[in-house]
């Protein structure tokens, strides 16, 4: 165990290695290379490190994405379930934190990254707290085109139990949760959570540190309304706080900042370009994010990849 506030340049980079090493061992012809791929095979290979925060909260990293933990007498209260490949090792850390059992688990969205291991973890008598725009896409068919996937309905057990569309607060483990359902972002349906006192914010896919974001456009999701969300969890935040990213080492304000900063860039001149008639596949050749790509660009979500994003999810 140990924290993700220190060194986080390097877990920068060993994240970075590690789906491309994964994106590269995957390329045979007996093997598919989308995303879906890919991170389930990170996922399954993974040994899920488990960081301490502050006080009774931990980050587990490896399952996809990130999973915030509170542990207290009152039970363990989680931010996103990870993927179900990785439960042995999400249990073990889950052990070494406490005894205790998981009571809540908030997912931020619907991608299985994030909402994959609702079922083991409800089987262990855990609720599953979402917006009913999350409830849907778990209960049907849903198409991601940018993944070449289609998901299958979730069996009963892996869907949410408890449904929010307003603002709910949890008292548990003297810690005040407040649990946020925000505008249309990274998909139509996500949530923030923010720790009171232990000022820590789980953030799900609205933020990405160190590397650029998949947007799902598809599902409600575009470029405005995660600027606009990040906006409003920068305000919410101070130098002190600690934010847990959905994907990447565990970030800073500033990190946040950074990340706003470059997607409002980006957008600008993807605007620019598009209003000059040019087609999506004329601004990818323009290069218009070269000047992020050192930064945020060695990922599973490459530069061009990125370019389109923004452009399908401009409104």
């Amino acid at each position: 165990m140990h924290s993700t506030l220190t060194g986080s340049k390097r877990c920068i980079a060993a994240t970075v290695a590690l789906l491309i090493a994964l994106i590269s061992s995957a390329r045979s012809p007996a093997q598919a290379t989308g995303p879906f791929e890919v991170i389930n095979h990170a996922a399954a290979q993974s040994n899920v490190p488990m960081h301490h925060l502050r006080g009774n909260m931990y980050a587990l990293e490896g399952s996809g994405g990130n999973i915030t933990v509170l542990s207290g007498p009152d039970g363990k209260f989680l931010v996103d379930a990870g993927i179900a490949l990785s439960r042995t090792r999400i249990r073990k850390d889950l052990a070494d934190i406490g005894k205790q059992s998981v009571k809540y688990v908030v997912n931020t969205h619907w991608h299985w990254d994030h909402a994959d291991g609702n079922g083991w973890l409800r089987d262990g008598g855990a609720a599953v707290i979402a917006t009913p725009q999350t409830l849907k896409h778990l209960s049907e068919s849903t198409r991601v085109d940018a993944w070449n996937h289609t998901f299958a309905p979730v069996p009963s057990n892996g869907r949410p139990t408890i449904l929010i569309t307003t603002e709910k607060t949890f008292d548990m483990d003297n810690e005040k949760i407040h649990v946020m359902p925000i505008q249309p972002s990274h998909t139509d349906g996500d949530i923030v959570v923010y720790f009171e006192k232990n000022n820590v914010i789980a953030t799900g896919d609205v933020f990405w540190n160190g590397v650029y974001p998949f947007i799902d456009d598809q599902q409600g999701g575009g470029i405005d309304g995660t600027i606009a969300v990040d906006s409003r969890l920068i305000g919410m935040s101070d130098d002190q706080t600690v934010i847990v990213p959905g994907h990447g080492p565990v970030a800073t304000r500033a990190d946040l900042i950074a990340f706003r900063d470059m997607l409002k860039s980006t957008r600008e001149k993807i605007v620019a370009l598009k209003s000059k008639g040019l087609s999506v596949d004329e601004i990818i050749a323009a290069k218009p994010t070269a000047a992020y790509d050192a930064r945020w660009g060695g990922s599973i979500i490459n530069p061009a990849t990125f370019v389109r994003v923004v452009y399908d999810g401009l409104k």
